[in-house]
């Protein structure tokens, strides 16, 4: 047990960081140990788990228990741990090359089952560690290592996908915004059952400047539409502009015109699922005329029973249907041939 009150420091390993100078896994880092202290969880009981990826170091960098698995398997790896061990809090670190393409099978599991895990997907829309292939989020047309003459392959919404797979908890948050980060990471981390948060992160090596459009203080507050709960969608300069439903359809209105007020306007509601699979579609490209922003909070979070527990209830079920039995027991099963 612990003894004495932990600082963020006291969860940075003794291993030198090796991202590339500038990388915004930095960033990332530097949050999650920040917030580590306040989540009142010793540090023998939080395990990280990564898959493959720039961003799958972080274990080696977290003073606490961590495995570097294999590509894409990480949800499996965690699933594991947590049904063997549900006191742990369970962090699994992934990006959008990890997640999305080899490991996209066991993410939507993940979320269909609702582990009481903690997510974080680092998007840079680019495959990094392999240095600069494009990846299954990367934008139709860019010309990568891979793809000289611009990607073909229509990018994956990693908010829309896991909204699809039946996910309790989406959110979406970026580098260059410490603080709202570590508010995004601390209300994952108190939510039960899988938190989904995906952080834009800046590959400045490979794909520099992705996502600069929302982090440009010049262009920012026309792009960015930040989600707080209960309150209406207002966006741009002076939150001069905001978004309404018309009919089925959001659309971008103007309020200093006087047709329109805050009361005409969306009011955020995060328990709201039907409100939430519109919101992760605002994905449009803020260079196209009538781009709707991109949101950034907590776009939804539901109350569901997570699986560990739904497993802890069938075994309590078990033992009193069957009583308790030894290993050999169950191993032999009720139904076996005895040669005679």
């Amino acid at each position: 047990m612990e003894n004495t009150v932990l600082k963020p420091k006291d969860f940075a390993s003794d291993q030198d960081v090796k991202w590339c100078p500038g990388c915004g896994d930095y960033s990332v880092l530097k949050q999650v140990q920040s917030v580590m202290p306040e989540i009142g969880v010793e540090r023998e009981n939080i395990v990280f788990v990564s898959g493959i990826g720039c961003s799958s170091r972080f274990p080696y960098y977290m003073n606490t228990y961590g495995m570097h698995s294999i590509h894409g398997r990480a949800p499996a790896i965690v699933s594991g741990l947590k049904i063997a061990n549900p006191e742990l809090s369970v962090w699994v670190i992934t990006g959008d090359g990890d997640s999305m393409s080899i490991g996209g099978n066991h993410l939507i599991h993940l979320m269909r089952r609702n582990m009481d895990v903690n997510l974080l997907l680092f998007n840079n829309e680019i495959y990094g560690l392999t240095k600069g292939q494009f990846s299954p989020t990367s934008k139709l047309g860019q010309k990568t290592k891979s793809s000289p003459l611009g990607v073909i392959d229509a990018p994956f919404n990693p908010l829309a996908l896991v909204m699809g797979a039946s996910a309790t908890f989406v959110a979406r948050t970026i580098d260059r915004d410490p603080k709202h980060m570590r508010e995004i990471l601390k209300r994952g981390n108190d939510h039960k059952g899988t938190s989904t948060i995906e952080i834009y992160q800046n590959c400045n090596v490979f794909n520099d400047g992705a996502f600069e459009v929302f982090t440009d203080k010049k262009v920012k507050a026309n792009n960015v539409l930040f989600l707080e709960h209960g309150k209406p969608l207002v966006f741009g300069e002076n939150n001069s502009k905001g978004i309404r439903i018309n009919g089925l359809s959001p659309e971008v209105v103007e309020l200093t015109d006087g047709k329109y007020t805050e009361e005409d306007l969306w009011i955020h509601d995060e328990n709201d699922k039907n409100k939430a699979s519109l919101l992760v579609r605002f994905f449009d490209d803020p260079s196209e005329e009538n781009a709707l922003p991109r949101p950034f909070g907590i776009f939804y979070a539901e109350d569901r029973i997570t699986y560990d527990d739904a497993v802890q209830v069938q075994v309590e079920e078990a033992k009193e249907m069957k009583g308790e039995k030894s290993l050999d027991d169950l191993l032999r099963g009720d139904h076996f041939w005895i040669h005679d």
